[in-house]
């Protein structure tokens, strides 16, 4: 795909080898099941955040980070970022295995990336101990996540993957 003809990513992250973890690894593998659309990029990083970071740097018009995040609600619970560069702070490099999304925006765009695009869906997970395989009220998430991707890029770039 030519960089001109880049529309969208949509970036599956996460471990799942760590039970909800793998909450963005299921949902990109879901959106791929189907058909992208022309220039819409879905992929599974999982736990290559520092390769994600540097994914970051292509000309996309809109980018979707897909993560399990706990932010304190039910397990299960959907939400949408939307991180603003002043928030990211200084980059750090935490084990590159690890990375929590705002750890990876914050390497990109010490990279050079444009970062004014980005959001953010996060699920709450009921657990991350190792183990593979989602929880209950996580993979019942997951067809949801898939539906608020599609909404998502439809609203930035009239695009579905």
């Amino acid at each position: 795909m030519t960089a001109q003809a880049l529309v969208a990513l949509v970036a599956g992250v996460g471990n799942v080898l760590l039970g909800d973890d793998g909450f963005g690894v299921e949902v990109a593998r879901r959106l791929l099941a189907g058909a992208p659309a022309p220039g819409v990029r879905v992929a599974d990083f999982g736990v290559r955040a520092l390769h994600l970071a540097f994914e970051l740097l292509e000309p996309y018009s809109a980018i979707v980070l897909v993560d399990a995040m706990s932010r304190g609600a039910p397990a299960g619970t959907l939400f949408v970022l939307e991180p603003g560069v002043d928030e990211l702070g200084p980059p750090d490099l935490p084990d590159a295995h690890a990375m929590h999304p705002a750890a990876i925006l914050r390497i990109a765009h010490e990279l050079g990336a444009r970062l004014d695009h980005v959001r953010v869906v996060g699920c709450e997970p009921a657990t991350t101990a190792e183990g593979i395989g989602l929880s209950p009220p996580v993979a019942a998430a997951v067809d949801e996540a898939v539906r608020v991707v599609h909404e998502l890029l439809a609203r930035t770039q009239g695009a579905r993957p």
